[in-house]
């Protein structure tokens, strides 16, 4: 531990300084390739930062906030696109925006964090309870552990990211949208990653690939192709994103899996928007909105239980993930109960 501390000093020095260099230096720079150019080096150093931790959850967070998030943000900031345009009025803000997934209400409104930590506060009970079935596990049947496996990195991942959201909005002093909206609610796949699925990745992914995908698309093809096209390609690049994710995670080489798991997401919602154009057909087929979710969040569950969670079963990663969250767990009730 002594020595994953000073590995996070040094990425909290490092994130520091280059982000207070792209708030002070690249706006200067003309926009487009002059502004990506002054920015690259940041990039390079984001990508190399995870690996400085041996620990599964720094180094995945570290991953998500600055190689994923941080990264994206700042090649769309390059051509004055994406959440960082306009630049935020502040060094403290730069940094939050850039790094975390966050962004402020469209219309802001008095808000109060009292439901959210309810909603928080249940999500921690189901956390706590999966955490006390892994002392059955062997019991357990190999595809319900893999639910159960999938569920853990969900809860813990809403529960760490809502946490971010309500310090920063809070040290901010602004109002900031949700990082997810319901997901368990949504009643179609449309509905699931275009709506209620963190919700900071469609103002990244959609200028950045949907966009100019389609915009290319279109001069060879109808518009209705392009829009298919875009939306897989936006899901392949998604997918090859948290591939990258996983190797920090695994430190092997990627089996494809977690790219197969998106482009299946890409290929049915692109199946799902042919579908809703019928007119006819859904008007014929129209589901009721309890059968539509249990669908859509059963499909979402079972592909990424099969595809996602059994690379970081072989490698060990979700035996260490488990026993460090089962660690942090232990020391949080030493230190406070």
């Amino acid at each position: 531990m002594e020595e994953e501390l000073k590995s996070l000093i040094k990425v909290l020095v490092f994130t520091i300084i280059s982000i207070s260099y792209c708030y002070y230096l690249p706006p200067r720079i003309k926009s487009g390739l002059p502004r990506f150019l002054s920015v690259f080096p940041i990039l390079a150093l984001f990508l190399a930062l995870p690996l400085f931790f041996s620990t599964v959850h720094l180094s995945f967070f570290t991953a998500f906030f600055l190689t994923w998030l941080a990264n994206f943000k700042l090649i769309l900031f390059s051509f004055d696109k994406g959440p960082l345009i306009p630049v935020p009025s502040t060094l403290s803000r730069f940094l939050c925006f850039t790094c975390f997934p966050i962004k402020t209400q469209q219309t802001p409104k008095r808000q109060t964090h009292l439901p959210t930590m309810l909603v928080l506060a249940v999500k921690v009970a189901i956390f706590s309870m999966l955490l006390h079935f892994y002392d059955y596990k062997q019991t357990l049947h190999p595809l319900l552990l893999l639910g159960l496996y999938f569920l853990h990195l969900y809860l813990e991942l809403e529960i760490i990211l809502t946490l971010f959201k309500v310090l920063v909005s809070i040290s901010l002093g602004c109002d900031l949208e949700p990082q997810s909206n319901k997901p368990y609610l949504a009643t179609s796949l449309q509905d699931f990653w275009g709506r209620r699925w963190n919700t900071i990745v469609p103002t990244i992914l959609k200028p950045a690939v949907y966009k100019p995908m389609r915009q290319v698309s279109e001069r060879r093809m109808s518009s209705d192709w392009a829009l298919y096209l875009g939306t897989l390609v936006t899901f392949t690049v998604s997918g090859l994103v948290h591939d990258l994710l996983f190797f920090y995670l695994t430190r092997e080489m990627p089996t494809g899996q977690v790219t197969l798991f998106f482009m299946l997401q890409g290929v049915c919602l692109a199946a799902e928007l042919a579908v809703k154009k019928k007119t006819t057909v859904t008007q014929r087929w129209q589901l009721s909105p309890a059968i539509s979710r249990i669908l859509t969040v059963g499909f979402v569950f079972l592909t990424g239980s099969w595809l996602m969670t059994p690379q970081l079963i072989r490698s060990g990663v979700m035996e260490k993930y488990i026993n460090e969250a089962l660690f942090f767990v232990s020391f949080v009730k030493n230190k406070f109960v």
